[in-house]
């Protein structure tokens, strides 16, 4: 079997696991970006359920070691009951990545072969997380990856001036209807306070004109995209991801990024093409295939985007890592 067909077959056969609650978008072409090598040490930065986890060690044995790095503890541990046959060859964190240089030295690991994120929101988030990140249920309005931040959704939604609320949805949600929602809210709020995704989702619909209502998406999409990513300082996190990663690769490793949405895609181009540190692999995004596509509809807006370390970086880590030993 070709080393294509065998990656192929294996894409299939994580995707066909019924019992797994999310299907890891592009599982083949990141194990391709990722470059693995027998004894390399990898991160999956944003680990979730460790789908992408589970393909690394299962496409490659030989490696020494995952860091699987997650804010939210309810994923994790399902992820540490999915990954249980790898055994100690994946640690799990409990931190945000921006993190990552700190826990490398607090795990006494110096600069690693591959780093992965996935900045996309899993299907556990959506359906079983019970924090309001769908509109399509009745549930708490949360949207917090890590429950232990302070503000909600519901605190977004309920107490930000209408004009800041404005600008959030118009920045983070790209949607031209932002001024419109806003007053709509904040007229509704005035009743009694938005609580529940359901009625978040109902009023942004009735905000928006019907007749300009998208047609492949839900009218409140964007608007809780942005809720979403301001909850959660996505965009402001990325930003500090993307400038510390570079340091904490080796020579000719490798940083794999899938994003969603064009603010993050923009954010990972312009990094990839302006740090010196990097040199991009990829001249334009991979984006999944039809097959995937089909059968996952949740991966049809991912962009890979993959760089190689090429600047020899001082290994902050490994000097700081020699002299506790000292």
């Amino acid at each position: 079997m070709t080393s294509t067909a065998a990656t192929s077959l294996l894409n299939s056969e994580l995707v066909a696991k019924k019992e797994t609650l999310h299907c890891p978008v592009m599982v083949s072409e990141v194990l391709d970006g990722l470059s693995l090598r027998p004894g390399g040490v990898y991160v999956d930065a944003t680990l979730g359920l460790g789908g992408h986890t589970e393909a690394i060690m299962s496409r490659c044995p030989e490696i020494k070691m995952v860091l699987g790095l997650d804010c939210d503890t309810e994923a994790m541990e399902q992820a540490e009951s999915r990954l249980a046959p790898f055994g100690d060859r994946v640690r799990f964190i409990h931190s945000n990545f921006i993190h990552l240089h700190d826990v490398l030295l607090s795990n006494k690991i110096g600069q690693v072969d591959g780093i992965l994120m996935d900045l996309g929101i899993s299907s556990f988030h959506l359906e079983n997380s019970r924090r309001g990140f769908s509109f399509s249920r009745e549930e708490s309005l949360d949207m917090r990856m890590d429950p232990s931040d302070a503000v909600t959704a519901a605190d977004m939604v309920n107490k930000l001036p209408v004009e800041r609320l404005t600008e959030l949805i118009q920045t983070y949600g790209e949607e031209r209807w932002a001024k419109r929602i806003a007053k709509r809210i904040s007229d509704r709020r005035k009743t009694a306070p938005i609580l529940t995704s359901t009625e978040l989702a109902k009023v942004v619909a009735n905000s928006i004109p019907r007749k300009y209502h998208p047609h492949r998406i839900h009218p409140a999409t964007r608007t809780f995209q942005a809720l979403r990513i301001a909850v959660n300082r996505e965009l402001d996190n990325l930003k500090e991801a993307l400038d510390s990663f570079p340091s904490c690769l080796r020579l000719g490793g490798r940083l794999c990024i899938i994003s969603f949405h064009s603010l993050e895609d923009r954010l990972v181009k312009t990094a990839f093409r302006e740090d010196s540190r990097l040199k991009p692999l990829t001249k334009k995004p991979l984006v999944p295939g039809p097959e995937e596509m089909y059968s996952n509809p949740r991966a049809r807006s991912a962009k890979l985007r993959i760089a190689q370390c090429i600047e020899p970086v001082t290994d902050t880590l490994q000097g700081l890592l020699q002299e506790e030993k000292k």
